[in-house]
């Protein structure tokens, strides 16, 4: 196991060299995600669906780093995106009614839900794609 941990920051590592090199917008966009997803369920962890958030995001990081270290900055990376924050987006859809908008955390949930669901659209199309045969 502690092979996996170490392999898997390594490529966590790699994977940031590769977003660094990719063009300012993605950069950007990357880590508009990252600041939604991570930072916000930090700030707001009593609220149970944080807690789903947090795992989907780091869940599909490690799966993400696994995927480069098997392909390398391919369309399949979109894979770690598909398996993790579908669900994702199945639960926070079934709890919407409790987000209470008008609640700052209600507007974090909301964002969360836009930006993943967006991201989403563009990893299931990313990830067929790759199916058949175009890799970047």
């Amino acid at each position: 196991m502690l092979d996996f941990i170490r392999a898997a920051i390594a490529d966590s590592l790699s994977l940031g060299a590769a977003i660094m090199a990719q063009p300012l917008w993605l950069q950007a966009w990357i880590g508009w995600m990252m600041l939604v997803n991570f930072a916000g369920a930090v700030i707001f962890i009593r609220r149970p669906e944080a807690k789903w958030v947090l795992a989907a995001i780091i869940a599909a990081a490690l799966f993400m780093s696994w995927l480069y270290g098997q392909f390398g900055y391919q369309r399949i990376l979109g894979l770690a995106h598909v398996a993790f924050w579908t669900p994702l987006m199945i639960y926070l859809w079934s709890r919407r009614k409790q987000w209470d908008l008008p609640t700052l955390p209600g507007k974090w949930l909301a964002a969360v839900f836009v930006t993943d669901l967006t991201s989403l659209v563009i990893d299931y199309i990313d990830v067929v794609r790759y199916l058949a045969g175009e890799r970047l």
